[in-house]
């Protein structure tokens, strides 16, 4: 049986996290294909509604990486993100899917070996989760809703 690759969805400012997702690459270090990065101006417009629909369309895994504390090039953006993901913890954790699979991470631009490793670690810790029970769409056999058909 093949192993489980799961899809993870990062949210990265264009700033920081973006830049050292850049930086990991000029750098060659190796991260899973499976991160899909979505530059964002900042993490702050990163809305709730954004990181539960990642995970509705087929995403096992979500993190929203954004500048250092004090940092941030919209001076509060990376801690309305952060207030953001421990709100979509919680509501993942209460409806049964779990607020592990949501994480936010902060790193400056020239933090590449971070990117790599914050990407390689996230992919293994919902790699062990298993599957997003929530994903919308045939291939999930346990969704049992009209939108899975």
């Amino acid at each position: 049986m093949e192993e489980f690759q799961p899809v993870i969805v990062a949210f990265c400012c264009h700033y920081c996290a973006y830049t050292a997702a850049d930086m990991a690459g000029s750098k060659r270090l190796h991260y899973p294909a499976n991160v899909k990065i979505i530059r964002v101006p900042c993490t702050g417009k990163v809305s709730a509604l954004h990181m539960m629909e990642a995970l509705r369309k087929g995403a096992d895994g979500v993190y929203v990486a954004g500048c250092l504390e004090g940092d941030c090039h919209f001076r509060t953006g990376n801690t309305r993100a952060t207030k953001r993901v421990a709100y979509v913890k919680k509501l993942l954790d209460e409806i049964g899917i779990g607020g592990e699979r949501v994480e936010m991470y902060a790193m400056s631009a020239g933090m590449g070996e971070v990117f790599a490793r914050t990407a390689s670690e996230f992919t293994e810790k919902i790699r062990r989760l298993g599957p997003n029970p929530a994903r919308v769409g045939r291939d999930n056999p346990g969704c049992a809703t009209a939108a899975c058909s």
